[in-house]
């Protein structure tokens, strides 16, 4: 195929035909004129609209000024069209509001229009991986905290020693016992709390808790309570000990062989088996309570008591570790000494666990570590307790100051050389009820 004009090739048929000058070249001595082409013009320098005359298709273009060779003589930029290719926009580039092919956003800047807004923020997805991270937070705290508080709890009594054991009942039970012992104290500890130099470790306070569907009860036991020593195996040197029928106050059973025969002693005189065994002594009970920033309490009346250090004025008042362990000890101070000590203890270990027990304490771990590093340490328990049933037993005691069950000493009949005779029927029928998780109706001193 011959693509040169007539004029030029000699074809005479081409000759015959009327030229008319547009997209080839011309037979006629001048060149013919630029040709109107549609187009877009994307900021490019001005170029010649059609080829010099005598270039050839395909020939490349002289270079213009202003306009880089690679963009001159690319396949976009032929006669003076372009394409948009070489406009400055780059793949990825922000295309204009016409799409791609239009007009670029400007830059933000002063006198300039921003950026255009992007997509609201998904605040319900923010939301929902923020519980997430704040669940996923709560949860290590806490296995860590329960890991670092099981590692402090000391399981040193052995209930598995109790020989002659009652039946197993319908609610949980446990013997809480507050000792007088000094370990860990110093010289000034001791003269501060009012709390003597003895040696050894005595109980300075006992009480059963019935923790029961039916209602919690909470019951006393005098220290100077008429018991009678029963059988049983020493829990050092595993010997068994033959009962002979010796009665004394019910703290010597502690004295004699620790918490074993305590658990043992109470648990023959009563009926009742206990679950668990728990006992704190003197400083961890003062700890505990500045570690709390300290227990609120309304005294019914005023009273004074030099031994215990006690001094308290009549009303509701804030009280302090060793204000406190004052409150719990005094004795000398009331009439019916050892009874009224007890109803004192029971009250304020109700409001104890009230205060310590609660949201603002448990899941706040600026309140939550010092009052369990406080007592931990001082905390004896048995080796089957864990911190599951220590928490059980500080709600149960909350939910005893609260109203929920029962708070009484254990009933009592009479006197025998001083020592308080517990009412044999009324213990028999409070047993019962305990055991068959039925509400307590039985009321002692």
């Amino acid at each position: 195929m011959n693509d040169w004009p007539a004029g030029r090739n000699g074809d005479r048929d081409e000759r015959d035909r009327p030229d008319d000058g547009y997209g080839r070249g011309s037979a006629q001595a001048r060149p013919e004129g630029a040709q109107r082409m549609r187009h877009v013009q994307r900021q490019q320098p001005p170029r010649p609209a059609v080829p010099p005359p005598g270039r050839r298709p395909g020939t490349p273009a002289p270079p213009v000024p202003g306009v880089p060779p690679q963009h001159a003589q690319g396949h976009d930029t032929y006669g003076g069209f372009d394409s948009g290719y070489n406009t400055g926009q780059v793949y990825g580039s922000p295309a204009g509001p016409a799409g791609p092919g239009g007009p670029t956003q400007p830059p933000s800047g002063p006198g300039r229009p921003g950026r255009a807004p992007g997509p609201a923020p998904d605040w319900r997805r923010r939301i929902k991986v923020g519980s997430i991270v704040l669940v996923s937070a709560l949860l290590v705290t806490t296995v860590a905290t329960y890991f670092w508080a099981d590692s402090k709890v000391r399981r040193e009594v052995d209930l598995a020693k109790v020989i002659e054991r009652p039946k197993e009942g319908d609610c949980t039970t446990y013997l809480i016992v507050g000792s007088d012992s000094r370990e860990g104290m110093s010289a000034e500890e001791k003269k501060k709390l009012h709390t003597g130099s003895a040696e050894g470790k005595r109980t300075d306070s006992m009480m059963i808790l019935a923790k029961c569907s039916s209602g919690n009860t909470m019951i006393s036991l005098p220290r100077d309570s008429d018991v009678e020593i029963p059988s049983f195996v020493g829990s050092q040197s595993g010997k068994k000990f033959a009962g002979e029928g010796r009665r004394v106050k019910l703290n010597a059973a502690y004295a004699e062989d620790g918490p074993e025969l305590l658990v043992r002693t109470v648990e023959h005189n009563t009926g009742l088996r206990i679950d668990h065994y728990a006992e704190i002594g003197f400083a961890g009970f003062a700890n505990i309570v500045d570690a709390l920033g300290g227990v609120e309490l309304d005294i019914e009346k005023a009273f004074k008591d030099e031994k215990s250090g006690a001094d308290f004025q009549a009303g509701k008042q804030t009280l302090n570790g060793e204000q406190s362990l004052a409150f719990v000890r005094t004795r000398y101070a009331f009439a019916e000494s050892d009874l009224q000590r007890t109803k004192n203890q029971q009250k304020f270990l109700s409001a104890l666990a009230s205060q310590a027990a609660t949201p603002g304490t448990v899941l706040n771990p600026f309140s939550l570590y010092p009052m369990l590093g406080a007592g931990l340490d001082t905390l004896i328990v048995d080796k089957d307790m864990g911190l599951w049933d220590m928490g059980q037993m500080f709600f149960a005691m909350k939910g005893v100051n609260g109203g929920d069950g029962v708070s009484m000493n254990m009933p009592i009949s009479g006197q025998r050389g001083g020592n308080l005779v517990w009412d044999k029927a009324k213990v028999q029928q409070l047993v019962k009820q305990i055991q068959n998780d039925e509400k307590v109706t039985v009321r002692g001193q």
